[in-house]
C-alpha cells in the first residue's frame, strides 16, 4: 500500500498514484497544501482557475503534481519557485525512488503544459575576408577524423619534446573548425591552455611587419629597391671587402642583406654556412646502407612525424647560423636575453648598426632578426607613425584583437609562463628578457584565433583575382593579389635550414608544388613561418586548395586549411607538424566535397 505525504494526501494525478516520503526536499521548503491542491485538481481547469483568482495569490507550490518520471522535475515546477530554490531541488528529487508506472495518454480536457518549440536554427552569415567563425558542432563533426589524429599527434609530440603547454587551430576555408589547448599555460598555478591563451609567437612576428611594409609600398610610399639610407639617414652606409655595397628594403625582408643575427663572430657563421652546404649536398646522395636497406623492401629515409619534429628541435637548439662542433645556440646568445628597455626602432639600431657585413648584399641568404629592427624604423618614416601605432592599425583591420607587444607591465589577460628545462633537465622559468629592440622581428603576443585570422587574410588576397568570374560580389582583399603573389614568391639564394623542401620568400617561407616522377611524391604548394624566442615556439602554416579556375564559379575565397601553433617552451619544432595536420584535414575535406 502506498505512503502518504505529510500532509496525508494521496496525490492523483494523470491517472496514476504518486507516494512521496517526508521529507522529500532538503532545502527547508516544505511540503503544504497538498490537499489544496487535490480539491482544485478535481474541480476542473476552470474549477482550479476559479479557486486560484479567489485565493488573490500565487498558489503554493505542490511537489505531487507533475511527476511524470523517476527524478525528473517538468518545466513548470520550475516557475512556481524561485530559481535558486529549484537548483537546490532537482538533485534532491533524484534521491528517492518512486514506484511509478509509465504515464497513461494525456487527458485531452486537462490543460495542455507543452514546452516552447525550438527555435530554428540561426540563417548562415557570409564569411568577412579573412575572418575565422566561430567553430559550430556540425562543422566540427565532419572533421571529427582529422581532428583525433592531430590531437593523438600532439599529444605524444608534446610528451616526447617535455612541453609544458600547446594551443592548436585549424581554419578550412576560413571557418575555424577546431582549436583546443593541450596541457598547462601556468604549470605553477595549474592554468590550463585553451583557445584563447595568449603567448609568445617569435618570428610569426616577421610576417606582420611584412603587411606594414606590403600597405606601404601599395600606398606608394616605399620603394623596396632603394638603399635604406634613402629612409633611415641613422644607418651607416655599408662596404663588404673593401667594396660599396647597398642594403634595400628588399634584401631585408628576405634575409640577404649580410647584417648579423645574433651570433656575433663572422668565421663561425662563414664555416657553418659552408658546413651546412655540403652537409645538404651529401643529403641529395643515397649511401650504400640507405639502398640496401631499400633494395630489402623498406623505404628510404623514412622517418616518423615524431622524429621529423625532434630533428627540428635538435636543429632549432642548434642555431641557424652556428660552426660544427661548437653546439653553440641561439639561444646562448647574451643578446637574446636583453633586459634594456628600447624607446624606438632608431634608438635599437645602436646594437648592431656599425658591426661589418657578414655577406655581399643579395649573395648568400643569411637569417637575421636585426635585420627586421632595420625595417620597424623604415616602417615609421616611410608612414610617418610609431611602428607599433602603425601595427595596431593593422591588427584592428585584421580583427587581430588579441595581438600585442609583449610588455611585463601590462595586465594581459590569458598570457601564460614560458618555461625552459636547465642542465638538470628540469623544468623552470625563463628569465624576464625586454624585446623592444626587436618588436617587428620577434616581439609579440597572440592567440591561435587571431594568427588563424592572419593566415586566412593573406589567403584570401592571395587568391581573390582567381574568383573575377565568380557569382559572389567578393570584398577586396586586405593585401592586393599582385602582391600576395609576389610575397609568396620564392627568392633565388634563400635555401631554410627548417624547411629543405622550399625557400625564403618574403617574410614567409614557401614550398612550390612539384611532381618529379608519375605516381610518385607530390609536393603541395604551401607557405608558412616558425618561431623560436625564449620559451616559446610556433608556426603559422597555410596550405591553399589546389584551385581549377574553370569550375570555381560557385566558391568564393579563401580556400584552403591555415594551422597555427602555439607553445610554451622554447626549441620545439612545429613546421612539419603543421603540414601533417593540414594534410589530414585536407583529407576529410576533399572526402567530404
Amino acid at each position: 500500500m502506498p505512503l502518504q505525504d505529510s500532509a496525508g494526501c494521496m496525490a492523483q494525478t494523470q491517472g496514476h498514484t504518486r507516494s512521496l516520503h517526508q521529507p522529500l526536499f532538503s532545502s527547508g521548503l516544505s511540503v503544504h497544501n497538498c490537499s489544496w491542491w487535490c480539491e482544485c485538481e478535481s474541480k476542473g481547469p476552470e474549477g482550479r482557475e476559479r479557486e486560484m483568482k479567489a485565493s488573490k495569490q500565487k498558489p503554493p507550490f505542490n511537489p505531487c503534481r507533475g511527476l511524470q518520471a523517476r527524478g525528473s522535475l517538468p518545466s513548470y515546477w520550475r516557475e512556481d519557485i524561485e530559481p535558486h530554490v529549484a537548483k537546490e531541488i532537482v538533485p534532491k528529487a533524484t534521491e528517492y525512488s518512486l514506484d511509478i508506472p509509465p504515464p497513461a495518454a494525456p487527458d485531452p480536457e486537462a490543460s495542455p503544459q507543452a514546452e516552447p518549440p525550438p527555435l530554428p536554427p540561426p540563417p548562415e552569415q557570409p564569411v568577412a575576408p579573412g575572418a575565422a567563425q566561430t567553430p559550430t558542432p556540425p562543422l566540427s563533426r565532419r572533421f571529427a577524423r582529422a581532428i583525433d589524429s592531430s590531437r593523438d599527434l600532439l599529444h605524444r609530440i608534446k610528451d616526447e619534446v617535455g612541453a609544458p603547454g600547446i594551443v592548436v587551430g585549424v581554419s578550412v576555408d576560413g571557418r575555424e573548425v577546431w582549436s583546443e589547448g593541450l596541457g598547462y599555460a601556468d604549470v605553477e598555478n595549474r592554468v590550463l591552455c585553451k583557445p584563447e591563451t595568449v603567448m609568445r609567437i617569435a618570428s610569426i612576428s616577421k610576417s606582420l611587419t611584412m603587411v606594414a611594409l606590403a600597405k606601404l609600398w601599395e600606398a606608394g610610399k616605399l620603394d623596396l629597391d632603394v638603399p635604406v639610407q634613402h629612409y633611415v639617414p641613422e644607418f651607416p652606409e655599408k662596404e663588404y671587402e673593401g667594396e660599396k655595397v647597398s642594403v634595400t628594403t628588399r634584401l631585408l625582408i628576405s634575409h640577404l642583406s649580410g647584417i648579423r643575427h645574433y651570433e656575433k663572430d663572422m668565421k663561425k657563421v662563414k664555416e657553418e654556412k659552408a658546413y651546412k652546404a655540403l652537409k645538404m649536398m651529401k643529403g641529395t646522395v643515397e649511401s650504400d646502407q640507405e639502398k640496401e636497406f631499400r633494395e630489402k623492401g623498406g623505404k628510404s629515409n623514412e622517418k616518423s612525424d615524431f622524429a621529423k619534429a625532434k630533428i627540428e628541435q635538435d636543429s632549432d637548439a642548434k642555431g641557424r647560423n652556428l660552426k660544427p662542433g661548437k653546439k653553440k645556440n641561439d639561444f646562448e646568445q647574451g643578446e637574446l636575453y636583453l633586459k634594456e628597455k628600447f624607446e624606438n626602432s632608431i634608438e635599437s639600431l645602436r646594437l648592431f648598426k656599425n658591426d661589418p657585413l657578414f655577406f655581399k648584399p643579395g649573395s648568400q641568404f643569411l637569417y637575421s632578426t636585426f635585420g627586421y629592427t632595420l625595417l620597424a624604423a623604415i616602417v615609421e618614416r616611410a608612414s610617418g607613425y610609431k611602428y607599433l601605432d602603425y601595427m595596431q592599425k593593422i591588427f584592428h583591420d585584421l580583427d587581430m584583437l588579441t595581438t600585442v607587444q609583449e610588455e611585463n607591465e601590462p595586465v594581459i589577460y590569458n598570457r601564460a609562463r614560458f618555461y625552459v628545462y636547465n642542465k638538470k633537465r628540469r623544468l623552470v622559468n625563463t628569465p624576464y628578457v625586454d624585446n623592444s629592440y626587436k618588436w617587428a622581428g620577434g616581439g609579440f603576443l597572440s592567440t591561435v584565433g587571431d594568427l588563424l585570422k592572419f593566415g586566412n587574410a593573406m589567403l584570401y588576397g592571395y587568391q581573390v583575382g582567381l574568383f573575377k568570374n565568380s557569382h559572389e560580389n567578393l570584398l577586396p582583399g586586405y593585401l592586393k593579389p599582385e602582391t600576395m603573389v609576389m610575397i609568396w614568391t620564392p627568392v633565388p639564394n634563400t635555401e631554410m635550414s627548417w624547411d629543405k623542401e622550399g625557400k625564403y620568400a618574403m617574410a614567409w617561407g614557401v614550398v612550390e608544388k612539384k611532381q618529379t616522377y608519375g605516381s610518385c611524391r607530390k609536393q603541395r604548394h604551401y607557405a608558412s613561418h616558425t618561431g623560436g624566442a625564449v620559451g616559446a615556439s610556433s608556426v603559422l602554416l597555410v596550405l591553399p586548395e589546389e584551385l581549377d579556375v574553370e569550375v570555381i564559379n560557385n566558391k568564393v575565397p579563401p580556400r584552403g586549411i591555415v594551422v597555427s601553433i602555439i607553445c610554451n617552451m622554447q626549441s620545439v619544432g612545429l613546421n612539419s607538424t603543421a603540414l601533417k595536420i593540414a594534410l589530414e584535414f585536407d583529407k576529410d575535406r576533399s572526402n567530404i566535397s
